[in-house]
């Protein structure tokens, strides 16, 4: 285990300590400076997991170390540079701020439940955040990633990982994944919306692309279910949305190095689109539910080049679903149903307020 994710010394067992449920939000991860070094750290943990390359590690090490990361390290970092803000990566503050909703919005319903981030790469680790939890009383772990669509790639990886973590602790608590949500309700109704109140403040487009995150393609015939459940929600996502089959592409991104990935891959597919005569697009990326390094400046800065570069007018990209109180919300519900049967110590005064605001909610509405 990499020295990032080991406590620096074994904790003290406090006995008799009151056991709680806790929920630990899982997303890919970021560098925590847009520098080559910050870069390089990141990117050497994340392409060295065999998850992610699964290329003998052999042969594929001395390629990474020698050619990719010296290379790629100061392309990133550029690429880093146009979209950090003042409180850091994109990806980093919005998971934390899904985190901090989701708390509240559990307490607002009447569950006392923790909930912490952690990234996969990078820091927060997962380890560390697992530690801290199980430290501070946490007896039942549930492991909320936050990749709708379930992948070998992403989820799995995940799940090595806290795999890894068991292996450092006397006493493991109780452990429970949320594997997968791209044709949960709220999800598809939260992107629906999201879509909606974007047409409604800028127009609607000629076309919609929805762009998911890329893998090669042999996963597929590897027996990975990622590629169909992108279709799933592309097509529920189309069915809230209105739209017939002309309306719409789904495209997959980021595709690296030289094997064939999913198709169609986005840019070419964007490209066709301006040159068959699509003016006005707009594209989406409904596979991240936090906005980072492959939407705000992949999509929304080179794909919008390669657009307007071959004869569109007006190009769009439409931002996740990062903080949106429907998104929270449905969040919420996914958890809810993961939880169910383990105690979440609710407050009755707190769940009679969240009855007193929905009874509330409901009499508005019909008023």
């Amino acid at each position: 285990m990499p020295a990032k994710d080991r406590p620096a010394s074994p904790p003290a067992h406090q006995h008799g300590q009151a056991p709680c449920t806790a929920v630990l939000l899982c997303n890919l991860g970021t560098p925590d400076a847009p520098t080559p070094e910050a870069v390089r750290r990141y990117l050497a943990e994340f392409l060295a997991d065999p998850r992610v390359v699964e290329i003998p590690r052999a042969a594929w090490l001395p390629i990474l170390y020698g050619a990719i990361l010296p290379l790629r390290s100061r392309q990133s970092a550029h690429k880093y540079q146009a979209i950090w803000t003042p409180e850091g990566s994109p990806l980093k503050v919005w998971t934390e701020r899904q985190a901090k909703r989701l708390q509240g919005w559990l307490g607002e319903h009447g569950h006392r439940v923790r909930v912490a981030y952690a990234m996969r790469y990078g820091t927060p680790a997962i380890g560390r955040e697992l530690d801290a939890l199980a430290d501070a009383g946490a007896s039942r772990i549930l492991v909320l990633t936050a990749y709708p669509q379930y992948s070998g790639t992403t989820t799995a990886s995940v799940i090595d990982a806290v795999a890894d973590w068991t292996r450092t602790r006397r006493s493991i608590p109780e452990l429970r994944f949320v594997n997968r949500y791209h044709d949960d309700r709220g999800y598809v109704q939260a992107l629906a919306q999201r879509i909606q109140r974007h047409w409604r403040e800028n127009g609607r487009p000629d076309h919609l692309v929805m762009s998911f995150h890329g893998v090669p393609e042999r996963t597929l015939h590897l027996g990975d279910p990622y590629h169909c459940e992108c279709r799933k929600t592309a097509r529920l996502l189309a069915e809230w949305l209105e739209l017939a089959p002309e309306q719409y592409t789904l495209s997959f991104q980021s595709r690296f190095g030289k094997a064939k990935w999913l198709e169609p891959y986005t840019q070419p597919t964007v490209e066709a689109l301006a040159r068959k005569g699509v003016q006005r697009l707009d594209v989406v990326c409904p596979g991240f539910v936090a906005d980072c390094l492959e939407t705000l400046e992949e999509i929304g800065m080179e794909v919008r080049d390669a657009f307007l570069a071959n004869g569109g007018k007006e190009y769009r990209y439409i931002p996740c679903l990062n903080d949106e109180t429907e998104w929270i919300a449905a969040l919420g519900n996914i958890t809810l149903q993961h939880l169910a049967g383990w105690e979440t110590q609710a407050a009755p005064q707190a769940q009679e307020l969240a009855a007193q605001k929905e009874r509330a909610m409901k009499l508005g509405a019909s008023a």
